[in-house]
């Protein structure tokens, strides 16, 4: 059996990376850079957007993070990422992916959706999407309900990120949900291996612009 990451340490791959820490599959990763690796015909062959991540499972290509998150929860079931009754599972793993992924973008961009045309777009206002999630996890620990799932590392990563460099609206509810999950221990060996990886990655940039 074999497990490959591409990623980029400053990346949704860092998503990936968690997911596949809390499997406990050994795998390996392959760091690529946004404007050569990444744009290579090889990789391209494995992912035609020119993006990460990209995981390999045997021979089986899978994009897109929510994705990825989703096929190893049910590729390793023994990891109990999966809940028996996936309904919120699914329902908040793809909030995260479509609505929620929607509504960030658009914010950083400074696009401003006119009332008269929120009815063409599948997210609502920040503050809308912020109190729907925070009023959910008011009342649930999880994204699922009573335990950790895949749901909780894909969306919940973009919760974190979303309070971490406040692109998402502050709620107590969502800092409190963050402060739950932030500490696991395959979070901390994923964050540990991606910062590895990214200051290895300026410590060689470093070098070639000294040569």
């Amino acid at each position: 059996m074999t497990l490959t990451l591409y990623t980029h340490p400053m990346s949704r791959g860092r998503i990936a990376r968690w997911m596949l820490e809390e499997t406990g599959e050994p795998y390996e990763t392959v760091i690529l850079d946004y404007a050569t690796t990444m744009k290579a015909p090889d990789y391209l062959s494995l992912n035609p957007m020119g993006k990460v991540p990209a995981l390999v499972h045997d021979g089986r290509v899978v994009t897109e993070y929510a994705a990825i998150c989703a096929y190893l929860a049910d590729a390793f079931p023994a990891a109990g990422l999966a809940p028996t009754d996936r309904s919120a599972y699914y329902r908040w793993l793809f909030f995260g992916a479509g609505p929620l992924e929607g509504a960030v973008t658009a914010g950083a961009l400074g696009v401003t959706v006119p009332p008269e045309r929120r009815g063409m777009v599948g997210f609502r206002d920040l503050d809308t999407m912020a109190d729907i999630l925070a009023d959910w996890l008011g009342r649930h620990d999880y994204l699922a309900g009573d335990r950790f799932t895949a749901a909780d590392v894909a969306t919940g990563s973009q919760i974190g990120w979303g309070l971490q460099f406040r692109t998402l609206p502050a709620r107590p509810a969502l800092a409190a949900y963050w402060d739950r999950i932030r500490d696991r221990p395959a979070a901390q060996r994923a964050r540990a291996a991606d910062d590895a990886a990214l200051d290895a990655m300026k410590a060689a940039a470093e070098e070639r612009k000294d040569a």
